[in-house]
């Protein structure tokens, strides 16, 4: 499920001062030149409207967030909802547009303390496999650019998509230390969960939703 598109989004997107236009220009100095401190940095991708990372940048002042989002209709409304009163006093967050992909050619090798992913695509044609999130292919991408001992936490209602994600950690070499089918009736993984969006609807829909952290060597 994709948001519309907005037409003026791709105009708008850009000229807003939390939202980094030389991306690449930044890398290995996040911390030094964006934020003007040594706060562990944390990234979401694929944020959707952002209300995840905002509540989360909101709970951890001493942490920085990056919000990466590959469309900019989608952008814009995490954008409105960080203009509003209840979030606009944030100064820990940044945000980009751009490709997952492209993620080591912007952050330097172990710039990135954790990754967040958050029911990500689950890409359900085989042949579409490298294009997930949790796919080999992208933990090659994270551990270009995640610290030593760094952390992926990956949330999804796909169960499928969650059990290719089990293999997929393994398979990468991440060490998988905790996981569950059933996020919200799990007494210690559900602790200080905060919902997504997409997560909030589909739960209320009946859909159980796995969670799981993966650790790099």
């Amino acid at each position: 499920m994709r948001l519309r598109n907005i037409p003026r989004a791709a105009e708008e997107v850009p000229k807003h001062p939390y939202v980094i236009q030389n991306e690449t220009a930044m890398k290995g100095s996040w911390n030094k030149n964006v934020f003007q401190n040594d706060h562990p940095l944390h990234i979401e991708i694929g944020m959707g409207k952002g209300q995840f990372i905002l509540a989360l940048a909101k709970q951890n002042p001493d942490i920085n967030y990056i919000g990466i989002e590959r469309y900019t209709s989608v952008l814009l409304r995490a954008l409105e909802k960080f203009d509003t009163e209840e979030w606009n006093t944030l100064t820990n967050i940044r945000f980009i547009c751009m490709d997952a992909a492209t993620l080591p050619e912007v952050f330097a090798p172990e710039e990135i303390d954790k990754i967040y992913l958050n029911f990500s695509d689950p890409w359900p044609k085989a042949r579409h496999a490298k294009r997930r999130l949790t796919s080999t292919r992208f933990f090659s991408c994270y551990d270009q650019v995640l610290k030593h001992n760094g952390i992926v936490e990956f949330k999804t209602d796909n169960i499928a998509l969650f059990d290719f994600s089990l293999e997929q950690v393994v398979e990468a070499g991440y060490v998988l230390e905790k996981h569950t089918h059933d996020l919200h009736h799990d007494p210690y993984m559900n602790i200080g969960n905060i919902m997504t969006e997409y997560e909030a609807k589909f739960s209320a829909l009946g859909n159980p939703i796995c969670k799981l952290i993966a650790k790099r060597k």
